[in-house]
């Protein structure tokens, strides 16, 4: 409609203008108070009657205030420019709307993520992550590890991460684990030194299935994780059921695989 009326040399009731861009008639009588879009033509009658230009004025004014603008800065732009004004002004608009574009397509992106994490049926349950981890998840592990790191990046994007696997993912990730500690055992049984390179690439195998399942491990945290394998009894107890002396080897091995950068 908008754009049969600014090819039409008719002049236009406030009424007109009003339903043609979408805005309510007080917000034209506001426009013309200010001096922002006043109406070049009176009728006998003395009503506001819009012409051509006074359109495209007030065009540019309802997309400058849908884009945010302020009435006084819209003002300033549109009395500032030169010959060249309607084109200007269009290729600003389209920058702008384009860069929200932009921004509002990522925030939809991130909030069917988290539709999708809360919707996932396939999630697990900590029922079930006790039935696949065993011994190995602990409600008082989790607890503690809370209390250590809550308030790190790596904890939040660890959280952040572990909500939205399925039942599936966290097979994967139990049988990725347990696929390293079947190459320590090999290794240590096989009589391989812990500062092996062996032994030193199966540590970082273990440090990139935390990056990639949980968090950023540096090295220098993935050995300072590791020292909870020997000092801290409940962790101990974890490599100890898989093979008698894992605990320490894992623990060196790690972090000889952090010295070597």
């Amino acid at each position: 409609m908008i754009e049969n009326l600014l090819m039409s040399d008719e002049l236009l009731t406030v009424g007109q203008v009003a339903e043609a861009l979408g805005v309510t008639v007080r917000t034209l009588h506001h426009y013309d108070e200010i001096g922002l879009v006043v109406p070049s033509e009176r009728s006998r009658a003395g009503y506001r009657l819009y012409t051509e230009a006074d359109l495209r004025r007030l065009q540019h004014v309802v997309v400058y205030r849908r884009l945010g603008f302020p009435l006084e800065e819209i003002g300033e732009l549109l009395d500032g420019a030169g010959s060249d004004t309607v084109v200007e002004h269009l290729r600003r608009q389209r920058e702008t709307v384009t860069h929200r574009v932009a921004e509002l397509s990522q925030l939809v992106a991130a909030i069917d993520a988290a539709l999708e994490a809360e919707m996932n049926e396939d999630r697990i349950s900590r029922e079930e992550q006790r039935e696949l981890f065993g011994d190995s998840f602990d409600d008082d592990h989790a607890a503690e590890a809370e209390e250590r790191w809550g308030g790190s990046d790596a904890w939040a994007q660890s959280q952040q991460r572990a909500r939205s696997y399925s039942k599936e993912q966290w097979r994967q990730v139990k049988e990725e684990g347990d696929a390293v500690n079947a190459r320590y055992v090999d290794l240590m049984q096989a009589g391989a030194p812990a500062t092996s390179v062996e032994a030193m690439d199966a540590a970082e195998e273990a440090r990139q299935q935390i990056c990639r399942w949980f968090y950023d491990c540096p090295r220098e945290l993935h050995a300072g994780i590791a020292a909870m394998y020997v000092a801290d009894p409940r962790f101990t107890k974890t490599y100890e059921d898989v093979a008698p002396g894992l605990a320490q080897y894992v623990h060196d091995a790690v972090v000889a695989n952090a010295a070597r950068g």
